[in-house]
């Protein structure tokens, strides 16, 4: 039976061979007996000034069971543990009848790993998204937004094959423990994504590399019989005796069976529209901020010291949190944070400015940004229902209007920021569309002002340069988190008196991030398996 070695350190200028007797050397053999071994885990230990290497190792050993055992009793359980296998759970199908093929509406990570698992169990679902296929998509976006300045409400950062996921960072980092976890990580290498997204603590695949990848789960998904239509909008609905009887797409009315929601937290007319239909949304605490970019040698400084510039070090990353700067909104934390990455608009509407980070799979730019947030309790702010989504929007277009209607970013120097002084010179920034010097202060809400005011200088003393000269603040970070949360029952899954419809993902306000919006839109997946038969 395999063990599982944990923390072994290894050096920045030691090879991964140099595992094997390391690993010897812990449990008392000679390296021979290792008959064979595994990476399970790898992270970089940056917590000391020695900055090392640290693995979890899968090792099997030329032994007995029972002399295997008896050294594991020698070692503490942070040391090693014996791997007992876990038989995989078998997911059976149920028996109601299924009137309608599945429908699942909106192609990002919670749509897609939902239609995939719907597809691989025989359910051939339908997949509708109101943008288009990724390689059309990648066009609207380079050359009719960046170049030309004409945004697309159908086509963008935001809409399209892969949803908002497909242009993010790419991070595969979760808190969330889940055993779905590992199944989502294992589909995405099975459809080319890097093995070292299985053993890296902080796993990421990369703005470039995910369009291939949603294209290939595409074509697995219609090879299982499955249907993608792009350029189809969810218009209506309609629930007839608390059931959900019909949904209108591109002005048809058609009968539907079960109907898995993943349309994102930008949908904005989707969800407004639910609402007024009558479906349960409730407001719910959201993150907004700014998002502060520096020179990434800067960040290696602050995180590696002597040992920044190594070949073998990734371009560092940091979490920071500023206890208690919100005041009553509680601290100011990071978020999302791009080591050699760029800032990117997220607007989903013409007229509108809003950021988020993201990084290629090599994280080769000279830049690093993350958000810096606050959670705003919707209770504190008066607000019900639906009233989240007009708060972030004021904002957004207050940023529009204050950079001369032009799509370029709102930026001021951190120092400038904190000295109430306008910032001038050269403008250096990663945001694609460029940037215009503005008062911050005029274009993100007082909470932020506050925390904003309390935390730069908390961070810069602990980190100097944080809010210096070479820190562009750039604003408003309005799309952390949905505002809102489209209630359902914890068992069947499906939306609070509308029977057939079940909301996923971060427009449900249910998860964020890739893999915790794929595990929610896997979970519900299942439990449609297990209700229904496969349609005829």
């Amino acid at each position: 039976m395999p063990i599982l070695l944990r923390n072994i350190p290894l050096g920045l200028d030691q090879a991964e061979e140099d595992l094997v007797p390391l690993a010897a050397r812990r449990l008392h053999v000679p390296p021979r007996a290792i008959r064979n071994y595994a990476v399970v885990r790898r992270a970089i230990d940056a917590r000391q000034k020695d900055i090392h290497f640290s693995y979890h190792i899968e090792v099997a050993l030329d032994e007995p069971p029972q002399l295997e055992k008896s050294r594991l009793r020698r070692l503490r359980s942070n040391e090693a543990v014996w791997i007992e296998p876990k038989p995989e759970p078998q997911l059976r199908s149920g028996t109601r009848p299924m009137r309608e093929r599945p429908l699942v509406v909106g192609f990002g990570p919670g749509g897609l790993f939902a239609a995939l698992r719907l597809a691989q169990h025989g359910y051939r679902p339908i997949v509708v998204e109101r943008g288009r296929d990724v390689r059309r998509r990648h066009r609207d976006i380079l050359q009719r937004y960046y170049r030309e300045r004409d945004f697309d409400p159908d086509s963008n950062l935001l809409f399209g094959e892969g949803g908002a996921g497909t242009y993010s960072d790419g991070k595969l980092y979760t808190r969330i423990n889940d055993p779905h976890c590992r199944y989502v990580l294992e589909t995405l290498y099975h459809h080319g994504a890097s093995p070292d997204i299985l053993i890296d603590t902080r796993p990421h695949v990369g703005s470039d590399r995910l369009p291939t990848l949603c294209v290939r789960m595409r074509q697995r998904i219609e090879a299982l019989g499955g249907e993608v239509r792009f350029e189809c909008q969810l218009d209506d609905i309609r629930i007839a005796d608390g059931t959900l009887e019909a949904v209108r797409i591109k002005g048809e009315w058609v009968d539907t069976g079960p109907v898995i929601l993943s349309i994102g937290h930008s949908a904005r007319d989707t969800l407004r529209m639910l609402h007024r239909r009558g479906v349960r949304i409730d407001p719910k605490p959201f993150q907004i901020g700014v998002r502060i970019e520096h020179p990434q040698g800067m960040v290696d400084g602050w995180q590696y010291g002597a040992a920044a510039g190594h070949q073998r070090l990734a371009p560092a990353e940091y979490h920071m949190v500023a206890k208690g700067a919100g005041g009553e909104h509680g601290d100011m934390f990071s978020f999302c944070m791009c080591p050699g990455g760029m800032i990117l608009p997220t607007n989903e509407s013409a007229e509108l400015i809003a950021t988020n980070g993201a990084s290629r799979s090599r994280r080769a730019s000279h830049f690093a940004n993350s958000g810096l947030v606050i959670t705003l309790d919707p209770s504190t702010l008066g607000m019900t229902g639906v009233d989240g989504l007009a708060f972030q929007e004021r904002w957004e277009r207050l940023a529009f209007v204050a950079t001369g209607r032009s799509y370029r970013v709102p930026l001021q120097r951190a120092s400038d920021y904190l000295g109430r002084r306008p910032s001038d010179g050269t403008i250096e920034t990663s945001f694609p569309l460029g940037g215009t010097w503005t008062d911050i202060r005029a274009v993100v809400p007082e909470q932020v002002i506050a925390a904003l005011d309390k935390a730069l200088p908390a961070l810069n003393a602990k980190f100097p340069g944080f809010a210096g000269d070479e820190a562009l603040i750039a604003a408003p970070e309005t799309r952390a988190s949905a505002p809102v949360r489209m209630v359902r029952d914890p068992q069947t899954r499906e939306a609070t008196a509308t029977a057939g419809l079940y909301p996923i993902g971060e427009g449900a306000g249910y998860a964020g991030g890739i893999v915790s919006v794929a595990v929610d839109g896997i979970k519900t997946a299942d439990r449609i398996i297990e209700t229904y038969a496969p349609p005829g």
